[in-house]
């Protein structure tokens, strides 16, 4: 499972996957990115990390919902 991160960039918000040196996509909002990345992940098994500005972990998504290691209610 490959794992990414959005994270706040210079200019707007950015989509790397773990390891990489280069984002995979920006955006201008955090509300872009996020759908962007929908979009980027679709099909692929992963994990995305979406950190708050100050680079703390706001959320964590997998893709596909089904490839979540952990089960939960509700």
């Amino acid at each position: 499972m490959d794992n990414y991160h959005i994270t706040k960039a210079d200019e707007g918000w950015a989509l790397t996957k773990e390891g990489a040196t280069r984002p995979s996509k920006t955006a201008a909002t955090k509300a872009e990115i996020i759908g962007s990345a929908a979009e980027f992940l679709d099909g692929k098994t992963a994990s995305l990390k979406i950190h708050k500005e100050d680079g703390t972990i706001q959320e964590e998504r997998t893709y596909p919902r089904s490839a979540d290691p952990t089960k939960t209610k509700g």
